[in-house]
């Protein structure tokens, strides 16, 4: 029996691997004008739940409105703001970069769940991603994932929570095979990476569970101190796409996760109307 976690599950989409998203679509009188055309972002809020923002990296744009930590309590994990502002890797910096290079009017929160070593418990990102959706953003990214089964049953009603807050989830697939939340679920948006250097051009997976790919593998991206560097992994991906449902929300306020998730798939590349 074939895995059904491979290879959706860690390979970017190059080469012939691309020729897979080619489809028809039923939607059609949609296109990216109707889609976004015409906003940056301005008056949608965009939480990142990762290493934190550096506040005063350009590639951020002055954009940082809040940045809190969360960290281990006596029972619960506590989320305390965070006046400094600091990443600890460089890792939400990056993503922070990508979603205002595409969204530069949006404004972003910052959720520090990560160490320094870019790796934290699973109760402190569920706290965080949880607190997130409380505060009013109308995407999270989250380019982060947890592989323990014991985390299933709580992000699954986290997420379940944030879909019905009317809140959009985009996660990045885990960058190596096998399951990973909250990526898996279906109401979130997951994304893995394409290798073509674009951060306008992105595909619909018509073969789950990774749904989406876009731009993730040798990407400039902003880093720690105001530097910046070439990475790659879907951890970049995913930001592309959360940029891009901020545009659709700058777009169409009402517009339910759901219906964010359709419109993406519709005007992505590879797309072609006719059912």
């Amino acid at each position: 029996m074939t895995d059904p976690y491979l290879p959706a599950w860690s390979e970017p989409f190059v080469g012939e691997r691309r020729g897979d998203l080619d489809r028809s679509v039923p939607i059609a009188g949609i296109d990216r004008e109707a889609a976004f055309g015409g906003v940056d972002g301005t008056g949608v809020t965009v939480a990142i739940v990762d290493s934190g923002v550096e506040r005063d990296h350009p590639a951020v744009g002055g954009k940082l409105i809040r940045s809190v930590k969360v960290e281990p309590g006596e029972d619960d994990p506590v989320v305390t703001d965070d006046p400094e502002a600091i990443d600890v890797v460089g890792h939400g910096t990056a993503c922070a970069g990508i979603i205002h290079g595409l969204a530069p009017g949006a404004d972003i929160i910052s959720v520090r769940v990560l160490g320094p070593d870019n790796r934290g418990k699973g109760t402190i990102f569920a706290a965080g991603l949880e607190w997130a959706i409380t505060q009013g953003a109308s995407v999270i990214n989250l380019s982060l994932s947890s592989k323990s089964d014991a985390m299933f049953a709580v992000f699954h009603e986290i997420v379940d929570e944030a879909y019905f807050a009317n809140v959009v989830l985009v996660s990045a697939a885990n960058n190596v095979p096998g399951p990973s939340y909250p990526s898996l679920f279906a109401s979130v948006i997951s994304v893995a990476a394409h290798d073509i250097p674009d951060r306008w051009t992105w595909f619909y997976n018509p073969s789950p569970p990774v749904e989406f790919g876009a731009y993730g593998v040798d990407v400039d991206v902003a880093w720690k101190d105001g530097s910046r560097m070439i990475a790659t992994g879907n951890s970049f991906a995913a930001p592309h796409v959360a940029g891009l449902a901020a545009l659709i929300r700058a777009k169409h306020p009402n517009a339910t996760p759901f219906e964010v998730k359709a419109i993406l798939a519709a005007i992505s590349n590879g797309a072609r109307p006719g059912g």
